[in-house]
């Protein structure tokens, strides 16, 4: 699977989960929060499956990268 998430969204994706996850284990937060696992490894790896099902992507394209001569 290729990188679909920029920069900006990969940190606000870890920033997010590690928030969720943070509120569960430190302040009892609702089961519900949980869930943020879900962004802090799609942050930490690059790669969100739902982008690619529906052929998104955040990940900046560079200019003229064509394949080697």
């Amino acid at each position: 699977m290729k990188i679909n998430e920029g920069t900006l969204d990969r940190v606000l994706r870890t920033i997010v989960g590690a928030a969720l996850l943070a509120w569960v284990l430190v302040f009892a937060g609702p089961v519900w929060a949980w869930i943020g696992v879900v962004p802090l490894v799609t942050g930490l790896v690059g790669i969100c499956p739902l982008y690619s099902i529906l052929g998104l992507s955040t990940c900046p394209v560079k200019q003229g990268a064509g394949p080697a001569k």
